[in-house]
Order: structure tokens, then C-alpha cells, then sequence
């Protein structure tokens, strides 16, 4: 360390390093491009519903060293990119990404690579008397389905998910045997009602799948697991969960989970002069207790690339 004056005379400590002040990592795009896809191929109509975010990497130290634009795609380029692109179709979303890195990257030369990151909203038909409306809709209130794909050169990593998969046991779930101290004021019990919302996302170890196929049954898998499995612990479910998941479908490397365990409290009915087996809870919106985990593969590779900038896992 050495001491030096600042600018008010006072005593300072730094590193000592010398080195001069370069750029780092960096990336630039368009945030969250709403694109809404009405499919009129055929008289019952389909609606695609995404926000798209696309971020490129490559070629920027002129860019930020001098303001020279010369190699800096407008962020507004690669809206309209999404936008036309969508004019040929959308298909899974991780081909949607895929066909927006693929061309951002062979397009122009001094791109290394990107970041595509999609969420898509479901809608569901409305029913009528006559059936399902061919073009009517109304928002579909459960999960999220997302994908993140990078691109580094030629490599592509696609990590998809869903979130807000919010899931309910009125019964078949119990938490005792923890640790307790003077501060331990939790009542053990051996029926309570577990829900959480889940959001979860896995690593695809190839790009030729068929990803809506895949997707639903994951999605199927994790619910059945959640439903099926006599939990002990969140944590315990939260496993059963994954590893359903990774013996089913061989395609995915591992799996991450954030699970908020949403807690439902008894009511005391007592000063009432009534009792409540089990029947009348206070539903808790904060604190809430966060359980995060990875279920991978033994002896799988990890690729951190994949999952540089996916926030918020383990």
C-alpha cells in the first residue's frame, strides 16, 4: 500500500497499481422488444406473445474509447431485426433466439457473440357455447416459459425455464427434526400446505430438439414430481423435481431451481370460541423462506458461459 493526498489534502491508501484503464467485458442491445404474432394461416387463429431482449458482444473499443459508431449496430436495428424476423414466424422460442444470434454473428464480421433472451405469455381460447372461439383469448395467469441463448464465436449455450409456476399441497407435506436454539420459535408439524412458485432453468447440452416438445414435458415432469412426491422438507422437493427431470430428458445437463417456500400460517380461532382443524390459514407475503439448488449430472462439465448472465440461481 502507499498514502497519497486527495484532492482535500487528505491521507488516501492505494493499490499502487500502474496499469492503464482499459475496457472490459461489455454488450449492447434492445431491451425487452414486446412483439405480438397473430398466425392467420388458418381461420382459428394462434397468437405468439414475447418480449424479446437482444444484446450483442464484439468490436466495441472504438466505441467507447473515441464515440466512433462505425461498428456499433444501433440498438434499433436489432428491434427491427425482431420485428422482421417474426414476419417469417416465431416457432419455438429457442429457435426464435437462435436465428437472431445466427444472423447477428454472420452478418457482420467483428460480432463475437450475443445474448438472446425471450419470455413468452400464453393465452388461452375463451370458451363459448358453441366451444373454443377461433379468435378470442384471454391471458393465461400461470407460468412464464424462457430462454436465454449466448452465442461465443460459433458456440451456442441455451438455457430455457419457466417461471412463476405457482403449485399447492393442501396436505402431504411436513417440516420437524430442525435444529432449535433460543431464537427457535417455529412449531414443528406433520401436516401443513406447501406451495411455492417455482422458477426453474436448464442447461440444453445440443440445439436439434424439437423444444416445444421438450419443454411441455418438463414442465409436465416437475409438476408430477411436486404432487407426487411426500415432502419432508422443500428441499426434498425441490430435488425429486430435478431428478425427475434429468432421468427423463438426457438433452439437459442440469437444472436450477429458486423456490420461495410461500407460507401458509393456521389461523387461532380461539378467542372466537372456535376450533380450526387444519381448515383456516393466514396465506404470509413476506419474510418468506428461498430455497435455491442445483440437481445436475455427476461428472458432467460445468459451462459457466452458458450461465454468465442468468441472475438470481445458485
Amino acid at each position: 500500500m502507499t498514502e497519497t493526498l486527495s484532492s482535500t489534502g487528505a491521507a488516501q491508501q492505494t493499490t499502487g497499481a500502474t496499469g492503464a484503464i482499459v475496457l472490459g467485458d461489455n454488450q449492447w442491445g434492445k431491451a425487452e422488444v414486446r412483439l405480438v404474432r397473430v398466425d392467420r394461416s388458418t381461420p382459428r387463429h394462434r397468437i405468439t406473445d414475447l418480449n424479446v431482449s437482444s444484446q450483442l458482444r464484439g468490436g466495441q473499443e472504438a466505441t467507447h474509447y473515441e464515440g466512433d459508431n462505425s461498428r456499433c449496430v444501433a440498438t434499433d436495428t436489432q428491434k427491427n431485426t425482431v420485428y422482421a424476423f417474426a414476419r417469417d414466424g416465431v416457432g419455438a422460442i429457442e429457435d426464435f433466439a437462435i436465428r437472431l444470434g445466427t444472423h447477428f454473428v454472420e452478418d457482420f464480421d467483428w460480432i463475437e457473440g450475443g445474448r438472446w433472451e425471450i419470455e413468452q405469455y400464453s393465452w388461452q381460447r375463451i370458451e363459448t357455447a358453441d366451444g373454443e372461439h377461433d379468435h378470442a383469448f384471454v391471458r393465461n395467469n400461470q407460468e412464464t416459459r424462457t430462454t436465454v441463448v449466448q452465442r461465443d464465436g460459433d458456440e451456442v449455450f441455451v438455457v430455457s425455464g419457466l417461471t412463476d409456476l405457482v403449485v399447492l399441497k393442501s396436505t402431504g407435506s411436513e417440516f420437524h427434526g430442525f435444529p432449535r436454539d433460543r431464537y427457535t420459535t417455529l412449531v414443528e408439524t406433520d401436516d401443513r400446505i406447501l406451495a411455492t412458485s417455482v422458477t426453474s432453468r436448464w442447461r440444453y447440452t445440443t440445439t436439434d430438439l424439437d423444444f416445444d416438445a421438450v419443454y411441455a414435458k418438463v414442465r409436465a415432469i416437475q409438476l408430477e414430481a411436486f404432487a407426487t412426491t411426500h415432502s419432508l422438507a422443500l428441499q426434498q422437493t425441490l430435488f425429486a423435481m430435478g431428478k425427475a427431470v434429468l432421468e427423463a430428458v438426457p438433452e439437459i445437463a442440469e437444472i436450477k431451481f429458486s423456490m420461495p417456500n410461500k407460507h401458509h400460517f393456521l389461523v387461532d380461532l380461539g378467542p372466537f370460541g372456535l376450533d380450526n382443524p387444519n381448515e383456516v390459514f393466514y396465506a404470509a407475503d413476506r419474510p418468506y423462506g428461498l430455497i435455491e439448488a442445483t440437481v445436475q449430472r455427476e461428472g458432467v462439465a460445468a459451462e459457466p458461459r452458458a450461465w454468465a448472465t442468468v441472475a438470481g440461481f445458485c
